[in-house]
Order: structure tokens, then sequence, then C-alpha cells
């Protein structure tokens, strides 16, 4: 038999916290872990498995021999089982061998809290340590000011595995090009942060990364741990926050995954009606037991901490927060007040941003959350779940289903339009055009708009004015920014050739320059979440499909006024009410030449002149282009 030492990192302080739900560091004491012990180099393995009967740690260095090394179960029922392996380093193959109580059954599992792992369909985990010089420590100081509340956050959802390809070796690119090329890019575009779609090691291509099988280890299917910190360190280099997608609703039932673990349901609910996913065809987390909950907090932590993260956008929260989600009647349970709130999920929900913002005050996490449920972005001590923003999925079904109607009809859904400043305050919402919305028969934001081509183009140059200018924060889908034609593959990369078209070009110089007016204008962010920062004028005007609204900062001279045609007609001497003398000068046209607009309607020497309109004391007439949106702002 191999030779397993008995250590243990782990103090009785340590065991109390992981029972009790309350370890949040547990990426440093399970796993694998490379050290000196008696002058004899090597490494520490634990792994929780409770209903285990014994477990042996087989890998490259035994021949995959169960029994060769053998951990020693701790004796004080916390179901660890642990042991340093002399001679093991750097780059061994692993997994552990478990052999259950239940029915003596053996299975072979990676380890949960692996920081690296085999390229699929490979499923073994490796030894690692990714020691690494963080050069981004200017970015760590200020990003409280990156990252808060009332700062510009324009998001660029990315997949790394289809952002851009290698076209002559056919392969997608690494962290260490994308450290350069993408990095260049939203510079360049002026995005204030990326958003990665799932990161973590994911074993099916298809499932775009939502699977996770290794939650502590970033895909190998790019290269190594440490190249992808290099890749947050460019990006905070270049003054650009990261954000990382995070999947705590489910995972897949893959053999070397975290389903039935250890001959038990051990991560997973063992009552299929908590502990399966209908839809994802996955299993859901225990979120009632404390080990889990710790092994989940543990995780979210892990990002902010050992990758220097600024923000976790959290995956399918609705689905966590009722127990009747996709089911139907009977095959549900309700929870002990009779309601459909699953209680356990809220708990572990409000648990983890208390942790995130308790230990990394100055980052953000995101809900990605579809219902109406009241206080995802209140404060857990007021009753709410504490996440920082919310998706804003009303607003994007009710904009998209508004701007694919041909604009003759829109005078007859203005309600639809302006619905939203209805309910925009409720929460801290980001709105999203998400990947969601570009895949499964949907056709590409673009492929939405109505009318002729020029039509096509301007439909979607005024959608994303409009939702610049809207209250909140923005996410934009990667080859949305350039009017990509086609849907997203997750196997093509986007459809780069596009901008040696003007059509095409211009979108792209659009959402540049709206990233800039973002980020220039302190009325687009300063109260963004709240409504004093926002105004209508006049929302009533049916007839012709305009809206003309305010937003506002702290101080009065940064007020930006803002006026959409929804239609293709060009409105000369249009007349919209003020509120206050002076002179106005235009800040955005989205009919400007260099995006491919008309170029036609400009406003130079605008005054508000004495004379009532929109209830307004003063007015000024304005030539708005058709399709188009115009941003005004007063002369200082």
């Amino acid at each position: 038999m191999g030779n397993v030492i008995a250590h243990s990192k782990f103090t009785d302080f340590d065991i109390n916290l992981f029972k009790a739900g309350k370890h949040y560091r547990l990426y440093e004491k399970f796993g694998s872990h490379m050290m000196t012990l008696e002058g004899e180099s090597g490494t520490y393995f634990a792994v929780w498995a409770p209903s285990a009967k014994a477990v042996s740690v087989i890998g490259d260095f035994n021949y995959w021999i169960e029994g060769e090394h053998q951990l020693n179960v701790r004796w004080d029922s916390s179901g660890i089982w642990e042991g340093f392996i002399p001679n093991v380093g750097k780059g061994n193959l692993y997994k552990y061998k478990i052999q259950s109580h239940n029915n003596d059954i053996k299975t072979e599992k990676a380890d949960p809290y692996a920081r690296r792992c085999e390229h699929p369909p490979k499923t073994a985990s490796i030894v690692w340590d990714e020691p690494y010089a963080w050069k981004d420590t200017k970015w760590m100081k200020s990003r409280k000011d990156h990252n808060k509340l009332d700062a510009p956050f324009s998001v660029y959802e990315v997949h790394l595995g289809s952002w851009k390809r290698n076209i002559e070796e056919n392969r997608s690119l690494s962290y260490v090009e994308l450290a350069e090329d993408l990095v260049a890019y939203l510079k360049e575009m002026k995005f204030t942060h990326v958003e990665f779609m799932p990161i973590m090691e994911y074993p099916y291509d298809p499932s775009w990364g939502y699977q996770l099988t290794g939650y502590f280890a970033p895909t190998s299917r790019f290269g190594y741990p440490e190249e992808f910190k290099l890749l947050v360190d460019k990006l905070h280099q270049n003054g650009i926050g990261v954000i990382l997608d995070w999947v705590p609703s489910h995972f897949p039932e893959d053999a070397h995954g975290l389903g039935f673990f250890d001959g038990s349901c051990l991560y997973e609910h063992p009552d299929r009606r908590k502990g399966y996913h209908p839809d994802w065809k996955s299993l859901i987390f225990n979120y009632g037991r404390n080990e889990v909950k710790s092994f989940l907090i543990s995780n979210a932590l892990f990002w902010l901490d050992q990758y220097h993260v600024d923000g976790l956008r959290v995956d399918a929260v609705a689905s966590m927060l009722y127990l009747d989600y996709s089911r139907e009647e009977g095959e549900w349970e309700p929870n002990m007040f009779g309601g459909r709130e699953y209680l356990e999920a809220i708990d572990f929900m409000k648990e983890m941003n208390e942790a995130v913002y308790g230990n990394f005050p100055d980052v953000q996490t995101i809900a990605e959350e579809s219902t109406a449920f009241s206080g995802v972005t209140r404060p857990s001590y007021l009753g709410g779940l504490g996440f920082g923003m919310k998706w804003m999925m009303g607003w994007m079904h009710d904009t998209l289903q508004y701007f694919a109607k041909e604009p003759i009809y829109r005078r007859h859904h203005q309600n639809d339009i302006t619905f939203s400043m209805t309910y925009a305050f409720t929460e801290n919402f980001m709105l999203p055009l998400s990947h969601d919305e570009v895949v499964y028969g949907k056709h590409s934001i673009l492929g939405r708009m109505p009318g002729d081509e020029w039509q096509r183009f301007a439909n979607l140059r005024l959608l994303y004015s409009y939702m610049f200018t809207h209250p909140g924060t923005n996410l934009l889908f990667m080859g949305a920014e350039i009017g990509q034609n086609d849907e997203w593959n997750f196997q093509q990369s986007i459809q780069w050739h596009l901008v040696d078209y003007e059509v095409h070009k211009g979108i792209q110089n659009l959402i540049k320059d709206l990233n800039s007016l973002y980020r220039k204008q302190p009325a687009l962010y300063e109260k963004q979440f709240s409504g004093e920062g926002f105004e209508w004028i006049d929302y009533n005007d049916y007839e012709n499909s305009t809206l003309v609204y305010l937003r506002k900062g702290h101080k009065e001279e940064d007020d930006v006024v803002v006026i959409l045609n929804m239609t293709p007609i060009p409105r000369d001497n249009f007349k919209i009410g003020l509120p206050r003398k002076g002179n106005l000068r235009e800040v955005f046209n989205s009919d400007q030449k260099k995006y491919n607009g008309t170029g036609k309607f400009k406003n130079k020497e605008l005054s508000a002149k004495k004379s009532p309109w929109h209830f307004r004391p003063y007015s000024t007439e304005i030539s708005l282009p058709p399709l188009g949106m115009i941003a005004l702002k007063y002369e200082k």
C-alpha cells in the first residue's frame, strides 16, 4: 500500500463553521494542496464524503489503483477524509475512488475543489497551484469607484469560446490571446465591464458553461488557471471590471461530478421535487444543508478572492426562489407555511450576499431573476435578498416586442414602451439584451427590426439609444454591437466581416459613442436607480409615437433632455417643453453620418424660450430625425 501520512488542515473551529454552514473559505482546506511535511514534498488531499466506507486517491502516480493511497476519515463525524501523499505534485492527475456504505457502490469522482481539471471530455482533476504576481493594484484600490451603484456600468457579455476564433487553426482564442485582443476591443468600445458566461469547468460544450462540474477551476479549454488570472489582470490594468456568471442553481448528473457523490444525495436534495430540475435535466443543490451552503458561498468568495473578480451574475435565481418553478400541480410540495417560496434557498441567497458584501464591499452581485419577487436588490437586513442589481427582464420583453412592430402600428402600443417607467425604481435594474435573446429561433437583435434595410438599422440605432438613456445599467451580448445578422452560434465566431460594411460599422460606432455618452454625462448614471433621476416631459404623443424625458444627476446643470422618434417620419420644428431658460446643445444624435444615418437633421443653436409647452414654462423647437434619438444639454 502507498504511503499516506495522517495530516489535517482543519481545526476544530473549521469543522464547527463547516457544520454550521458558516465556513466561507473552504477552498483553503478542501481539495489538493501541495506542501512540505516533515521534510517531504507532496500533496495534502481532503474531501467530504460522510456516507463513504473508504476513500482512495487514485491517479497517474499510482496507476489509478484503488487502495494504494487510502485517506483517513476524521474522528469527529464531519465526514471528511484526508491525508498527505508524498511525492505527488503539480501536474499529477487524480480522482477520488469512493466506496459507499450504501450497497458498497464504488464511484470515481473528480475533486469538487480542484483548481484545475483535464480538458473535456477527459474528467480527472489536476494537482495545481497558480502563483501569480498581480499588477492590478491601482484598480483594486479604486474599484469601489468603478463598481458603485452611482457609477456608469455598461457590460459586454462574452462567451469566450465564440467571441473570436483563430481561423487558420480553427480554434477558440486562448486566455493569453484574449488578454490582448478582447481587452483592446473593450477599451476601444468604451465598455466599463465585461461579463463572462461561465468559465468554471464544464463537460458539455452545448451547455454554454451552465452545467458545471469544476466549480473552483477555470475551464482548461483556453489555458491554465494563471492565464485566466492574466486575462483578469489585463482587463483591470485597462480600467475594465470583470463579472463572472455563477451557477448555484443546478449541476449536471455526469458520473464524475457532484451528483450522488458518496453514494448518497450529498450535494443535491434527496427529494426529487426539490432536487431535480425538469427543464435542464440536472440536479438542484440542497440549500438547507449547512455543508452545501458552505461549499457554495466559499465558491462565490473564491472567485472574488483568488481571481480579483468584480462581481457575480447569479444565474436562474427565479428557479431557486420557487418550489413550483417549471412544475405542474402535484409535482411540488408547499413550504411549512403553505406557500410556494423555497425558504431555504431564499435564506441561502441572503447569506451569500451578506458574505460577499461583508468580505468584498467593492463588488456587485447581479440577479438574473424574471419574476416579480419583491426585494431582490433590497438589503437583507430590510427583508430583501441583498443583491446589488437585477436584470430587468420585463423591460427587455416589452422593448423587443415594441420594436418588432411596424412603426405604423406603434401608435397603438405607446403604453408598452412607457410601462417600464411605472416600476423602474422598484429594484436596481440592469437592462439586458443578453445571449438568451439571440438563440433558439428568436433571431438576432437586428433580425427583429422591421422595414427595409435602412429602417432596420435605424430602428436598431434607436433601440440602443433608448436603452442607454433609460434609467438603469446596461448589458449587451457580443455581436449585438455590430448588428450581427445571424443568431449566435456557440461553435462559430462573431460575424466580424460585417464591420467592413458601412451599415454595420455604423452600429459599432454608435455603441462606442453611446458608451462614451453614458460615461461622460453624470445625469445618465448618478441617479440611475432613483426616481429622482428621471422625469417625463411627454409620454402622451402616441399619434406621433414620440417620447420626451429628462435624465437628472446631482446638479441641475447636468440634466440631459432625450427625444425619441419611433417612426420613419422626420419632424421639423418639433416642439418640446423645457424646465428652464437657457441655450442648449446637441450631445447625441443617432442619425449622424458616421452611424450610417442621413446626417441631415442637426440641432446647432437651440434656445429655451418663454413659451409654455408640455406643462413646462419654456420650450424650443428641434429637428427630429426619422427613427432617431436626440439628446440635448443646457450650455453652462
